[in-house]
């Protein structure tokens, strides 16, 4: 498997597991001109942004570890575009998540992994 097919089944495995965790899976990779969120969810009353990320092994770091400060401003601007796509209400719960998967696709979900940057 290539590195952009790995990917592609990372986010399958993480849309699994997080459906499997109660989380309706609304989309997955929303893209706009700003860039790509892999998941969009509802858990309950709260909207879930879901960056998915895949590592082979840790020498790079862990997964969560490459969803620094400039990709987490990257993911609020798609976050804002898909807000007013969809016209939600500014008070509508949001949280920024990351699930991390490894490569036996085992998957470790980090709730609030960070907060909306301007």
């Amino acid at each position: 498997m290539n590195r952009k097919e790995q990917g592609r089944a990372g986010e399958t495995a993480a849309a699994s597991f997080l459906e499997k965790q109660g989380v309706s899976v609304l989309e997955r990779n929303f893209f706009c001109r700003s860039g790509e969120i892999d998941l969009i969810g509802r858990e309950g009353d709260t909207l879930l942004i879901v960056e998915v990320k895949m590592r082979t092994d840790n020498r790079q770091g862990s997964p969560c570890e490459a969803v620094d400060t400039r990709k987490q401003k990257k993911i609020c601007r798609v976050f804002d575009y898909y807000r007013m796509k969809h016209r939600l209400d500014e008070y509508v719960p949001v949280r920024f998540d990351v699930v991390e998967v490894d490569s036996q696709y085992h998957c470790r979900w980090i709730k609030n992994a960070f907060e909306y940057l301007w």
